[in-house]
């Protein structure tokens, strides 16, 4: 049987991105949740590429790098900053939001 241990009570259970502006996102909020699949859908030209990589990934990439010691971090080139307001990990689960346009 799988342990649910990323239920217990303080740990992040979603990813939530406030003001997202990359390529075709125009100041999307979105909140992703963690240990789950999570599929993007979407038309096409309708950002799920730029909200995974250019926003997501991004993020991740940045995060990674500046938790690395200076020494390294000196000698790797430094990851690109997604355009977002924010980018946090909220404790309280919410369901995945899409804005209406």
């Amino acid at each position: 049987m799988i342990e649910d241990n990323h239920l217990d009570k303080g740990q992040p259970e979603n990813i939530v991105i406030k003001g997202a502006r990359v390529h075709n996102l125009k100041n999307i909020d979105i909140d992703v949740p963690l240990h789950q699949i999570v599929g993007i859908a979407g038309v096409s030209g309708s950002g799920k590429s730029s909200l995974a990589l250019g926003v997501i990934y991004a993020e991740g990439s940045r995060r990674y790098l500046d938790s690395l010691s200076t020494y390294t971090r000196r000698r790797m080139t430094s990851a690109a900053k997604a355009d977002v307001d924010e980018v946090l990990y909220a404790v309280s689960y919410t369901h995945l939001t899409l804005p209406t346009t």
